[in-house]
């Protein structure tokens, strides 16, 4: 896919919104006679980035033959106004895109591109309505912000979520001139402050960023009222839209969210492509793995077809092919299903001897042809196999990779599998090739001494030479009466995958995995300002004979 075009020097331009607040942009042309249609992005990094970081450069998308336009939000880069996460991006996001139809040289169609809050600007854009806006091709969004970017079943996102704040936060300390603000905070970002007597809090985000909109993530569970007015509300809207995720991102629940229900319900295509990504860069090297040339990202060039054919009518190529593509991690391809795949489920029991936390021999993962949930109810009442394990608030089990740790990614985790708080269990090396595509739950059937724990739930596959190597995980916080024995169930990050024969799979359980997660202070009230010095020592025993205890799977 060449450039047609050269391309102008960039050009800043300026938009008056309806309360008169500018906001900047740099505009990027194709230099050639015509009229092209626009593609925009509202972002909050300084427009010079562009979210270069994962996309190519503005100046080849204009290349391609369009108008491209980087705006500043309210109140970040050189924009005027307050910056206030997510607040004013409906009406914003709607006068930019009538305001970008009418360009010199726009054909009056616009498309919107861009990953992470530039993905969000898209759906605020498209829930105002904008008779210009024609497509859009949102990356890496958390859909509904409160389940899908700041909690994940019920646990906060620490390392991600304090270090986005901090980050936000410095940029509006430079805006303001403020040299001290701002080097605390770039000093911070460098070693994000998690050993904080309230990691969720820490003392330079109180000090430099009170009004930061972390304090308000943290205070909020995410089934309160307050997610509601910063979340998308797409209930009329009917677009055609590219979505883009990461197996290892943090947000996927988010896309996973919004595919669903626009596909479920619009008139247009819903393409969607899920990498082997973490949230960036999207190149073959994830983490500890390199999945090869085919996982260098393919969406520069997807997004050129797309956006060719609904603002110039051309064809695309994409939309001729099945809509679903997934990156098959260990064939390491790209593999298309006519939808989200919903194929059969997969079935795994646990079994051990009670040390499954003490060997990594002892704990077994053994496939069942009948799912246990499904089984009589007197295996209920089979003689009980029960680990225990102890978390220990002093020495948490640290976060490796997956898709809420910094890096992100696959990484060898056999080391930490070899914690006596991590209970393994490993199946025979298999026969042949399995492969796993979609959705993917764990079942406990648990009891814990304290009102409140984690569980933090690892899949991965084992290699001949002793190397573990996650391929997804779940997590979730619960609270129940001590001692007393419940089901609790944790979705795992959708994924796609194969293993090899003489592979084998292998489940991983601990309470913690700190500082991707808050660690649980195991109290029955989870308060926001509640300190470390609070922590409490957990005691778990998991039941791996119940037939509430087991792995699902959806074969791929």
């Amino acid at each position: 896919m060449r450039p047609r075009y050269s391309v102008l020097p960039k050009e800043s331009v300026s938009i008056l919104t309806r309360d008169c607040v500018r906001l900047d942009a740099d505009v990027y042309r194709p230099d050639a006679a015509g009229k092209f249609p626009v593609l925009l992005m509202r972002q909050p990094y300084g427009r010079a980035i562009a979210s270069t970081v994962v996309y190519a450069h503005p100046s080849w998308y204009a290349a391609h033959g369009f108008i491209v336009v980087i705006q500043d939000v309210r109140g970040r880069g050189t924009s005027e106004g307050e910056f206030q996460l997510f607040a004013h991006e409906v009406n914003d996001g709607f006068d930019t895109v009538e305001w970008a139809a009418h360009l010199p040289g726009s054909n009056g169609r616009v498309g919107m591109y861009g990953f992470s809050y530039q993905g969000m600007t898209q759906l605020f854009a498209a829930q105002a309505h904008p008779k210009a806006l024609r497509a859009i091709a949102p990356a890496m969004v958390g859909y509904h912000p409160g389940e899908d970017w700041a909690y994940e079943n019920g646990a906060l996102l620490l390392q991600a979520g304090v270090g986005w704040a901090i980050q936000l936060a410095a940029e509006t300390a430079r805006r303001q001139g403020d040299q001290v603000a701002f080097q605390a905070l770039y000093q911070a970002s460098r070693q994000l402050p998690v050993h904080d007597a309230n990691p969720a809090c820490p003392e330079v985000l109180q000090r430099y960023a009170p009004d930061s909109f972390f304090h308000d993530w943290r205070q909020h569970p995410p089934d309160a009222p307050y997610w509601q007015s910063i979340t998308p509300q797409l209930q009329a809207v009917d677009l055609p839209m590219l979505h883009i995720g990461g197996w290892f991102d943090p947000y996927l629940r988010g896309d996973v969210r919004l595919y669903q229900e626009m596909a479920a319900r619009s008139q247009f295509p819903q393409p969607l492509w899920i990498g082997p990504w973490g949230h960036l860069p999207w190149s073959q090297q994830v983490g500890g793995r390199n999945f090869g040339t085919a996982a260098n990202s393919p969406i520069d060039r997807l997004q050129i077809q797309w956006f060719a054919h609904w603002l110039r009518d051309e064809p695309a190529q994409l939309l001729n092919q099945p809509p679903v593509n997934f990156f098959e991690m260990g064939h390491n391809r790209w593999r298309a299903f006519d939808h989200w795949p919903e194929g059969d489920l997969q079935c795994w029991h646990f079994s051990s001897s009670g040390l499954a936390a003490m060997h990594s021999g002892d704990g077994k993962l053994l496939q069942v042809t009948v799912p246990l949930v499904d089984a009589s109810p007197a295996s209920a009442t089979a003689t009980p196999s029960i680990d225990t394990w102890v978390h220990d608030p002093w020495r948490p089990v640290p976060s490796q990779g997956g898709h809420a740790a910094l890096p992100a990614g696959s990484f060898n985790r056999a080391a930490i599998d070899g914690r006596s708080d991590v209970l393994t269990y490993t199946s025979d090396p298999l026969p042949q090739t399995l492969a796993v595509a979609g959705h993917g739950e764990i079942s406990l059937y648990c009891q814990c001494d304290r009102p409140s724990f984690d569980l933090s739930l690892t899949l991965s596959e084992v290699r001949p030479d002793g190397t573990v190597y996650n391929l997804t995980q779940g997590y979730g916080r619960f609270t129940g009466p001590p001692n007393v024995w419940q089901t609790h169930r944790v979705k795992l990050q959708p994924t796609c995958f194969s293993c090899a024969p003489g592979q084998a799979l292998r489940v991983s359980i601990s309470a913690a995995s700190f500082p991707a997660y808050t660690v649980n202070l195991g109290g029955a009230i989870a308060h926001p300002d509640s300190s470390l010095i609070d922590a409490q020592i957990i005691t778990l025993s998991v039941n791996c004979n119940h037939p509430q205890s087991y792995l699902l799977l959806t074969s791929g």
